[in-house]
C-alpha cells in the first residue's frame, strides 16, 4: 500500500494536481482536530459509494472557500475501502476537484474507531463533526447538512 501510495503521489505531481489524500489510522486523525487552536474544524465523515455523502459535498467545497481566509478547517474523511484507494477515492476526488483536505480513514474495526471520534456516532454516514478546541465545542450530526446549516454553526461559533 506505501508504495502504491508514493506512485500515485509521483503520477499526480507531473499531472500538476494536488496531492492524493493521505491514508490515516483514527489516531492520527483523531490529532489532526484535537488540539488547542482556535480553529473551527468541520470534519465530514462519507464515501464515494454513498449517494447522500456525494449530494452534500458541494456545501463543504462552498465552506471551505467561503472561509478559506478565517480560521475554519474542512476535512473530508473518506470511509471507502484501502482496497479501493486509487481505483475509486483518488479518480473521485481528482474528477470532481475537491479542494477541501481529504483523507482515507485505514479502518476495519468500526466498534473500535468510531467510540474515538464520538461515542454518539452509530456508524452510518454521512455524518459531520464540528469542532473548536478552544471553546470546549465539539457537536456531532449523524444526517446530511447543508451549507446554510454549516454557516448558522459557524456564525454562532465566531458571536
Amino acid at each position: 500500500m506505501l508504495l502504491e501510495y508514493f506512485f500515485t503521489v509521483i503520477v499526480w505531481g507531473l499531472l500538476a494536481c494536488s496531492p492524493p489524500p493521505p491514508v490515516l489510522k483514527v489516531d492520527e486523525l483523531v490529532k489532526r482536530y484535537t488540539n488547542t487552536s482556535d480553529t473551527t474544524y468541520i470534519v465530514n465523515f462519507w464515501a464515494t459509494w454513498c449517494e447522500p455523502c456525494v449530494k452534500e459535498l458541494p456545501d463543504f467545497e462552498k465552506i471551505h472557500e467561503t472561509y478559506k481566509n478565517k480560521k475554519v478547517k474542512v476535512i473530508l474523511v473518506s470511509i471507502d475501502f484501502v482496497a479501493d484507494y486509487d481505483s475509486k477515492l483518488v479518480r473521485f476526488v481528482k474528477k470532481n476537484k475537491i479542494q477541501s483536505e481529504v483523507l482515507l480513514l485505514d479502518e476495519t474495526k468500526a466498534n473500535v474507531f468510531i467510540d474515538k471520534i464520538d461515542a454518539r456516532w452509530s456508524g452510518s454516514i454521512p455524518a459531520t463533526m464540528i469542532v473548536n478546541n478552544s471553546l470546549k465545542y465539539k457537536e456531532f450530526f449523524e444526517k446530511s447538512v447543508s451549507y446554510d446549516f454549516l454557516a448558522g454553526k459557524i456564525y454562532e461559533l465566531e458571536r
